[in-house]
């Protein structure tokens, strides 16, 4: 994610890295490790958001301990 500053003191705006490929595209819209380390701590873990083109089923991805 790239964080850009503004005039107002305490407001970024967060452009996230989108993956685009003919399948649709993909991107972490919010990530806590990067936000504490380029904003602010704050207690939110992630967020993700997905589009498919027509036709397109992807797969769901699931991670067991420890790597979950």
């Amino acid at each position: 994610m790239e964080v850009i500053n503004t005039g107002i003191d305490g407001v970024v705006i967060i452009e996230p890295k989108v993956f685009r490929d003919d399948r649709g595209y993909f991107f972490e819209s919010f990530s806590q490790r990067e936000f504490d380390e380029k904003v602010r701590p704050i207690n939110f873990v992630q967020d993700n958001e997905s589009m498919s083109s027509y036709g397109v089923v992807r797969g769901l991805h699931f991670q067991k301990p420890p790597y979950a």
